[in-house]
Parts: structure tokens; C-alpha cells; sequence
């Protein structure tokens, strides 16, 4: 019996890893996505960034709530 409730904590904490990592690879595509929007001037590629950073915001988002949500 503990054996199978050792091998779920395991499963469970090799996930919390992947989603913190992530996590933060949104907030880096994030601070690139934002980094590139204040440096371009050409109207297409702010376009381009303000979709790569809202993209990139949701998906954040997305994976905060999947990670609250399995801390309950």
C-alpha cells in the first residue's frame, strides 16, 4: 500500500516540476516577447509582438491555474 502512494507522490511531483518549468519559460517568452515589442518600429512586427506577447500572457495564466489547482 505505501509502496503505491509513494510511487503517485513521485508522479505527481515529476509533474509539479514540468509545470514549474513551464511556468517559467512562459515568463521568459514573456519578458522576450515584451522586450522585442519596445525595440521594433516597423507596424507588422509590433503587431507580430503584441500577439507573441498576449499569446505568451495566456499561456502563463493557464499554467498558474493548472498548477494551483493541483496543490489542493
Amino acid at each position: 500500500m505505501k509502496n503505491g502512494l509513494l510511487k503517485k507522490h513521485l508522479a505527481l511531483s515529476q509533474e509539479e516540476r514540468n509545470l514549474r518549468c513551464e511556468i517559467e519559460r512562459s515568463k521568459t517568452a514573456i519578458d522576450a516577447a515584451r522586450n522585442h515589442f519596445e525595440q521594433v518600429v516597423d507596424p507588422t512586427l509590433i503587431d507580430c509582438y503584441i500577439y507573441e506577447l498576449n499569446a505568451a500572457q495566456l499561456r502563463y495564466q493557464f499554467l498558474l491555474r493548472r498548477f494551483k489547482s493541483r496543490e489542493v
